[in-house]
């Protein structure tokens, strides 16, 4: 793969490389224009924390009105419980277990994204795409790793979480800005894509992922935003989101590629329950960060593309994992055969009222194996030991396989196992199958370990620290040493 990926980044296009590379468009033939993309990510951003989704405290109308002329998913998944590994996946199509990041980089990680990965951002440069990207990156911060090095022309934000030391905002593989005031985070952010917009000259189609550090705690808003929800910082900070979300669509109108471009809206994982009232919502469903139940993993998916796709509610099972191929056949990029992707081209489905080619999707309980799987309204999971949680993982209780069915009981509360045998047996066979054609896992390149969570949790108290000065609490403050998450 690093050979393809030398050619590609010396200019020679993926189809010409490899036989079995070529991908029709499907935006209706060769003549069709393709579609600029627009990949609009957030942080720890929960299932319910926006109104389409079920919140009622506050109204996001900007991410309504793509979810009301668009599609919304019920059903989407992220292939990770937590940030890097979710990231990885999305911009390579690959479940984390196949690249070795099992955990999340640090400031002074030596690893990141592996190199001999297609990320989408190489694949749709190697077609004539410009590419940006704006905010949170965290696969990786030396030069190697960082985003210029790995497909993307552009890059403005903070490498890592904004929880963890030594906050810079990065310009390229440089630091541009020492000192962050996270207050104006979103609003820098937003101001960073919209001048990415304004840029383009129509000359070539344009690929911009906006990753977001909100809602990851610490949660931050603008002056602009204080109190705009009536609950609280979380409330505003999502209202703040919401207003970006407008603003990007707002420039795209502007600049008349409205109609030309497909925005996809989500979150890499579900919320960080354990942080109460800056931790975001999952109802109806259980749980949230860092576990393989439902809210850790099923997250607010929205795809917009005016005149395209046609409003919908879509209860399919899908993944983060499927936008890979779903953009590389829009933009009529080829995939090689040989990079193995674990999505599914959801094109058919956007703009055809098609349906996946799979009803399956695989959990992976510590982004290393497979743990649990659902197929159509039913979802099997392995035993489990007891987590004891700490300040940042929520501590989960041991227990025995659990069945359930989804469409009954997205809450998960009532295990079918002992009524249900035989569709017990069905997914255990399922998922054994699936195993073995997994195959081999590489070593892990990340993973948590006692010394590194010490540091994370002084980085953390370091920037919460930096917080209070400016009058924003959590709860967080109260923790000392690792505790039993509640």
């Amino acid at each position: 793969m690093k050979h393809l990926k030398e050619l590609i980044w010396a200019g020679v296009p993926c189809q010409l490389l490899i036989s079995g590379c070529t991908a029709p468009s499907a935006t209706g033939g060769d003549a069709a224009p393709r579609p600029n993309v627009v990949i609009i990510y957030n942080d720890d951003m929960g299932y319910a924390d926006i109104s389409c989704y079920g919140q009622q405290k506050w109204t996001t109308p900007h991410i309504d009105r793509l979810a009301n002329e668009g599609i919304r998913f019920t059903d989407l998944y992220s292939a990770s419980h937590i940030s890097s590994p979710s990231r990885a996946a999305l911009l390579t199509g690959r479940y984390p277990a196949r690249l070795g990041i099992q955990g999340v980089f640090f400031p002074d990680s030596y690893t990141g994204i592996p190199q001999d990965e297609l990320l989408l951002s190489e694949l749709l440069k190697s077609v004539g795409y410009a590419t940006a990207v704006v905010g949170k990156w965290h696969l990786g911060h030396r030069e190697r790793y960082l985003p210029l090095q790995n497909g993307f022309d552009e890059y403005f934000g903070i490498p890592y979480s904004n929880d963890m030391s030594a906050q810079v905002f990065l310009r390229g593989n440089e630091v541009e800005t020492f000192h962050i005031d996270q207050t104006q985070l979103t609003k820098r952010y937003t101001q960073e894509a919209v001048d990415f917009i304004a840029r383009q000259n129509g000359e070539k189609p344009f690929f911009l992922y906006l990753a977001h550090n909100m809602m990851h705690v610490p949660v931050f808003r603008s002056k602009e935003f204080e109190g705009k929800s009536g609950h609280g910082i979380y409330g505003d900070a999502v209202l703040e989101i919401d207003w970006s979300v407008g603003q990007i669509v707002r420039a795209l109108e502007e600049k008349g590629v409205l109609e030309n471009t497909l925005i996809l809206f989500s979150s890499d994982n579900g919320p960080w329950l354990q942080e109460g009232p800056l931790g975001g919502e999952a109802f109806p469903l259980r749980e949230g960060k860092s576990t393989t139940y439902e809210g850790g993993l099923r997250v607010p998916a929205i795809a917009y593309w005016k005149g395209k796709i046609a409003p919908a509610v879509r209860n399919d099972v899908a993944s983060t994992l499927d936008w890979y191929p779903t953009i590389a056949r829009l933009a009529g990029a080829g995939v090689p055969d040989s990079i193995g992707l674990d999505g599914y081209d959801l094109s058919d489905l956007l703009l055809n009222n098609g349906v996946r080619a799979s009803n399956r999707y695989v959990y992976f309980q510590n982004n290393r194996d497979a743990s649990g799987i659902r197929v159509g309204d039913w979802k099997l999971s392995l035993p489990q030991a007891r987590i004891n949680g700490n300040f940042w993982r929520a501590s989960t209780a041991a227990h025995d396989t659990l069945l359930f069915n989804l469409k009954d009981d997205a809450g998960e509360t009532v295990n079918l196992y002992g009524t249900h045998p035989q569709k017990a047996r069905e997914l255990t066979e399922a998922l054994e199958r699936y195993k073995v054609d997994f195959g081999e896992t590489p070593p892990v390149l990340v993973m948590f370990g006692n010394n590194q969570l010490k540091e994370l949790q002084e980085q953390r108290r370091h920037a919460i620290r930096e917080a209070e000065e400016r009058g924003i609490t959590s709860k967080a403050t109260q923790i000392d040493g690792f505790i039993e998450a509640r």
